[in-house]
């Protein structure tokens, strides 16, 4: 395929990279934008197979200019990675076309691709702005905790995280643990109400050999296994009072005693303590310890349920999508605009964890590239029947969701804009423009 030299100048003037190839699946021509982006010459690329200069992560069985070649069909901003001469991963866009000879005979193909390296950047700052580990917020009582968290992860104090299921306690456990004195030292979890109360005892303290009939051998506890590191008691609310006095020893004297044990044994795990459960009204109940309370409750967070921070409900959609994209080796791209207001009209009576579910649902269903109302479960399907939603528009149904967002914010702030604006992280005046838009009023 021979080029005239005035193509070969226009093609180098594009910012994209562009080349072309045969029926041979040989490289043609490589403009400018391309050796640019793969720092790859033309003379070297030129005569080569495409999968050979590229390395692509689509490359082996679904490269998107064979599938193009194959039934004639274009391809446009496919998201895609391929390694640069230097063996770096850069993440690329590209689209593709069939190249036909004046009598409209296929004789090729044209790809161009564009570097989204920057725009990649952009948006791994913009989650950094707004994580903390592997939690991701943007609601102003999140981001408050994200300020403190390296003072608290630093010292060696109790802490006690309060929170309905699926909220985060344990990601913000391991958070403090990954960011403390000790983040290379274990991090052990028990869950205090998932075991039989004759089996707790032996879990967290341990026994020796001989304890009873079937301790053949000694079998550390959760509390020696966490040594150097973190003891995480999940749901302590549920802990039985009898075992609640021995953990206020370990609490006030920083020993345990496996059963059957001789003598005592050194406790050096930092303690971290979760529930969902109102543990001042389990004092009055008799059913929870005065003083194992205020053993724990030296540093108190409280996480708020997913329907009051609706303002991450997006964020965490694209960060389950990405997951599960590396999960299973899928390239979704996102969810469309009716899925965005459905998401954003749920309760989420499972909080974080069901938001995660109904992603991992719609994978299981998914065939395509984008995320639609059929792949959510049933339960979320039914909510599209109110009247005037399904014949919405994309651009109708993303101005719901965004409405949805500021009233719930203004009505959590008791009206403020300035509080409101904050918590979205924009100006006032912004706000004050998109309520006008939306007919929002203050």
């Amino acid at each position: 395929m021979r080029k005239q030299p005035q193509l070969e100048t226009i093609l180098d003037s594009v910012a994209d990279g562009v080349f072309t190839i045969s029926l041979e699946r040989e490289i043609t021509s490589f403009n400018r934008a391309a050796e640019r982006i793969t720092g790859v010459k033309r003379e070297q690329a030129v005569g080569q197979k495409c999968f050979d200069v590229f390395h692509a992560n689509i490359c082996q069985g679904r490269c998107p200019m064979e599938k193009t070649l194959k039934t004639g069909r274009s391809i446009i901003d496919l998201p895609v990675s391929i390694l640069n001469i230097k063996g770096e991963t850069v993440p690329i866009s590209v689209s593709t076309a069939v190249l036909k000879n004046e009598r409209g005979e296929t004789v090729g193909g044209v790809e161009t691709f564009r570097d989204l390296s920057d725009i990649e950047e952009l948006r791994r700052e913009l989650t950094r702005q707004y994580s903390f580990g592997d939690i991701i917020s943007k609601n102003h009582e999140i981001i408050k905790l994200f300020g403190v968290l390296p003072d608290i992860a630093r010292s060696s104090s109790t802490v006690l995280i309060e929170g309905a299921s699926g909220t985060g306690k344990e990601l913000f456990a391991r958070a403090i643990h990954a960011c403390g004195r000790r983040p290379e030292g274990p991090f052990v979890a028990v869950n205090c109400g998932a075991l039989p109360q004759a089996l707790l005892e032996s879990e967290l303290f341990g026994y020796c050999k001989g304890a009873f009939t079937d301790a053949k051998a000694d079998k550390p506890g959760r509390f020696a296994r966490a040594r150097a590191g973190t003891l995480f008691l999940d749901e302590i609310g549920e802990l039985p009072l009898d075992l609640q006095v021995k953990l206020l020893r370990v609490l006030q004297d920083g020993v345990f005693e496996p059963l059957g044990a001789s003598k005592p044994q050194k406790s050096d795990a930092r303690i971290i303590a979760a529930t969902n459960r109102d543990l001042t009204a389990l004092m009055a109940a008799g059913k929870f310890r005065e003083d194992l309370y205020y053993r724990i409750n030296v540093i108190k967070l409280s996480l708020p349920r997913l329907a009051e921070r609706r303002e991450d409900i997006p964020l965490l959609v694209e960060h389950f999508i990405g997951r599960f994209n590396v999960r299973t080796g899928r390239r979704i791209a996102g969810v469309a605009p009716e899925v965005l207001r459905l998401l954003m009209q749920h309760d989420f009576p499972g909080n974080i964890r069901e938001l995660e579910n109904i992603i991992e649902h719609a994978f299981v269903l998914c065939r395509g590239r984008l995320i639609t109302p059929e792949h959510l479960p049933l339960d979320l399907q039914g909510s599209r029947n109110g009247a005037g939603v399904s014949g919405d528009s994309p651009q109708a149904s993303l101005k719901d969701a965004e409405a949805a967002v500021i009233r719930s914010l203004l009505a959590e702030h008791g009206g403020s804009r300035a509080k409101t604006a904050r918590a979205l992280g924009i100006d006032p005046s912004t706000l004050w423009r998109k309520m006008k838009r939306l007919g929002i009023s203050a």
